[in-house]
């Protein structure tokens, strides 16, 4: 079991940023701290998801966006595919000693389907497409998609008291270039890479750390994730 860590902690260092200059600085290490929950109504197909997260340029205290998000979701009797509509209220602030905030009210459509490799390689898909109402911009759209891998480690299935990696790699892709005012965005948005591990707690509840790296066009920068998800 210990070597299953060391090597975690062997990959997220080199997760680490090198040294640089920019207006971000990519040397500082951020924080996200997150809460994800969701529930069937009772035996029906219908239920509910969302979570709440307070992400930081820093470890605390300089806030890069507080999101909360929630959603109706749907699993058809013959297929395993959970489809979701939702609606995500995001606060974006900026980078430093500025105050200043940007609202923003995202509408999204998105489709997680399950895939199991073998005895061990636990994948999801999800694909994900917003409309996003940013403040003094004009509308937007962004396609996501994200693949998902955990891997049980001191046991062959992801069941109760189970240690696991966690992985993931999103990408972004926006829908238009012009944002209003003059001001154009590039096709691509950005990419999360994640590596982690996580322990089931009980049925329904677990825990996961990480880091993930975020890049961008103009600036790549790492975050510690802590995270906790809950089936209700």
């Amino acid at each position: 079991m210990k070597k299953y860590i060391f090597l975690t902690i062997v990959c997220i260092a080199f997760l680490l940023p090198e040294t640089g200059e920019a207006q971000i600085n990519e040397n500082k290490l951020g924080a996200w701290y997150m809460y994800f929950f969701n529930t069937t109504f009772k035996e029906s197909q219908w239920g509910v998801q969302g979570d709440i997260q307070y992400r930081n340029w820093n470890v605390a205290g300089d806030l890069e966006q507080l999101l909360l998000r929630g959603g109706l979701t749907y699993k058809p009797k013959n297929a395993d595919i959970k489809l979701t509509l939702g609606y995500g209220n995001i606060t974006t602030g900026r980078y430093g000693s500025d105050k200043s905030t940007t609202s923003e009210s995202r509408f999204y459509q998105e489709a997680l389907f399950p895939v199991k490799f073998g005895n061990r390689f636990y994948t999801n898909h999800r694909f994900r497409y917003e409309q996003r109402f940013v403040e003094n911009q004009d509308f937007r759209t962004r396609y996501r998609y994200n693949l998902f891998l955990n891997i049980p480690l001191n046991k062959a299935v992801m069941d109760d008291k189970t240690l696991y990696l966690a992985m993931y790699n999103e990408i972004f892709i926006n829908g238009q270039r012009a944002i209003g005012n003059g001001n154009n965005v590039e096709v691509f948005d950005r990419n999360r890479l994640y590596l982690g591990m996580g322990y089931i707690l009980k049925k329904g509840l677990k825990i996961q750390l990480g880091v993930m790296n975020q890049s961008t066009n103009t600036w790549q920068k790492n975050q510690l994730q802590f995270s906790l998800h809950q089936k209700i």
